[in-house]
C-alpha cells in the first residue's frame, strides 16, 4: 500500500478522470498510476455514473498522492486553485511548460501559470524566483517582479538579469 499523506488534492473530472490522470503521469518522471475504483449499481440515480465506468483514479506525482474523480459536469476548474511545479532548470521549465499547455487554454498563460487541456492551472516556476522576489533590497526584488509580470512562460535567465540590473 502507497503511503498517503493526510491531505492530497481531489481533482473534479466529467468522465476524463483516467484520461487526465494518465497525462499527467506520462508528464512527471517520478510518478505512477495507483489504482482505479469504479462505478457499482449503488447510488446510481445520485451519482449518474455508469456500472463499470471510472469512478475514481488515484496517482502519485513527484510523492504527492492525487484522486481524479469522474464526478459529473456540475463542477468545473478555476484559476482560484492551482498546482504548483518548482523546477531548478530553463529545461525543466520548457518541458514542463510545453508537455502542460499542448491544448490547453493560450489566454490563460501568464507569469508561469497556464491551463491545461482539462482546465486544470498550473504555475511553472523556477526555484529561484522566490528567492529573488524576497530580496532584502527592495529594488532589486522590484524589477525581478516587473521582469515576471511581463512574462508568459517563465525564463530564469531573465529573471537573473533583472535581478543583477
Amino acid at each position: 500500500m502507497s503511503h498517503i499523506s493526510k491531505i492530497a488534492p481531489c481533482l473534479w473530472f466529467d468522465g476524463r478522470a483516467e484520461e487526465a490522470a494518465r497525462f499527467y503521469v506520462s508528464i512527471f518522471e517520478r510518478s505512477r498510476l495507483i489504482r482505479v475504483t469504479r462505478y457499482g449499481t449503488e447510488g446510481q440515480e445520485v451519482t449518474g455514473g455508469k456500472p463499470g465506468s471510472v469512478l475514481t483514479v488515484e496517482f502519485e506525482i513527484e510523492g504527492l498522492h492525487f484522486t481524479a474523480l469522474n464526478g459529473g459536469s456540475q463542477f468545473h476548474f478555476s484559476e482560484a486553485i492551482s498546482l504548483q511545479v518548482l523546477c531548478r532548470t530553463q529545461a525543466e521549465i520548457d518541458r514542463l511548460w510545453d508537455a502542460l499547455r499542448a491544448g490547453g487554454d493560450e489566454k490563460a498563460q501568464q507569469c508561469g501559470w497556464l491551463k491545461d487541456r482539462f482546465g486544470v492551472s498550473w504555475q511553472i516556476t523556477p526555484e529561484i524566483l522566490a528567492v529573488r522576489i524576497s530580496d532584502q533590497d527592495p529594488v532589486r526584488a522590484g524589477r525581478v517582479m516587473a521582469a515576471m509580470m511581463k512574462m508568459k512562460k517563465l525564463d530564469i535567465a531573465g529573471i537573473e538579469k533583472a535581478y543583477a540590473g
